[in-house]
């Protein structure tokens, strides 16, 4: 026998996951969450969401923000969060809890503080990687615990051509681009596991959006989409005509 040998999972604990197993259908009336929505990406979907009937929980760190998205859309409630603490999270899985059925959680809380490489220290390495793919694996597990007690719904986590292999990187965005690659890895898993309790997991990757975020990080870029345009991409994804995707990223190449 060779001296490499490749371990398997006992089979008995294996999780089955046929690629035609049935994914739930997302409730129109069912509740939302979205992180990051206090401006940009995050209140673009926040008010789509809610625009299309669903009570939605919008969290943010900044106070301020997250009050005038709520107050832009009947049905927003507005949740004062850090996602990359867990105490945090746990109240925004309960403000969504208190609003009825949990369908649909969508990851777009991230920052994108440019550093050289040379210049890139543990603790600046640590506050991207913290809110960017900490926060997202604390909000699908919220999430996978909520749906799982309402028979199903879809995480979307919202990433970046940044992530994306072989896609021009620029310098300064070491952690972010790391980050952004982890997301993509942390939905096919989240995906493969979620499919026997009928919970989907979707990633969707733009390029440059006009955002404040695009402006600082990466200013030499023209956009080519607008928040808005992202919002209807997640309306779509988490409607019952998407219900076969699942584990997929999805780019959008809107560097105009």
């Amino acid at each position: 026998m060779s001296c490499l040998q490749i371990w398997q999972e006992p089979e008995h604990r294996r999780v089955r996951a046929p690629h035609n197993a049935p994914v739930a259908p997302t409730d129109p009336a069912s509740v939302a969450v979205v992180t990051g929505a206090g401006r940009g990406i995050g209140r673009a979907i926040a008010l789509r969401l809610a625009a299309a009937g669903h009570p939605v929980v919008a969290a943010a760190r900044t106070r301020e923000q997250v009050e005038a998205t709520a107050a832009a859309a009947p049905g927003v409630v507005p949740v004062v969060a850090d996602v990359a603490v867990d105490a945090d999270v746990e109240r925004i899985a309960a403000a969504a809890s208190g609003l009825g059925p949990l369908g649909i959680w969508v990851n777009n809380a991230a920052i994108a503080d440019r550093a050289a490489f040379a210049d890139l220290d543990a603790a600046a390495w640590d506050r991207v990687l913290g809110i960017n793919l900490r926060g997202a694996f604390l909000g699908c597990r919220a999430a996978w615990g909520l749906m799982r007690e309402a028979s199903g719904g879809v995480i979307v986590n919202i990433g970046s051509l940044s992530g994306v292999a072989n896609v021009e990187k620029f310098p300064g965005l070491a952690a972010y681009n790391v980050s952004k690659a982890g997301l993509i890895s942390l939905t096919e898993a989240v995906a493969l596991e979620g499919r026997p309790h009928r919970i989907r997991c979707v990633a969707l990757s733009p390029g440059a959006v006009d955002t404040e975020m695009l402006r600082r990080a990466a200013p030499q870029l023209t956009p080519g989409v607008t928040p808005d345009d992202i919002a209807a991409l997640v309306a779509w994804l988490v409607r019952e005509e998407a219900a076969p995707l699942t584990g997929v990223n999805i780019p959008v190449f809107s560097n105009a």
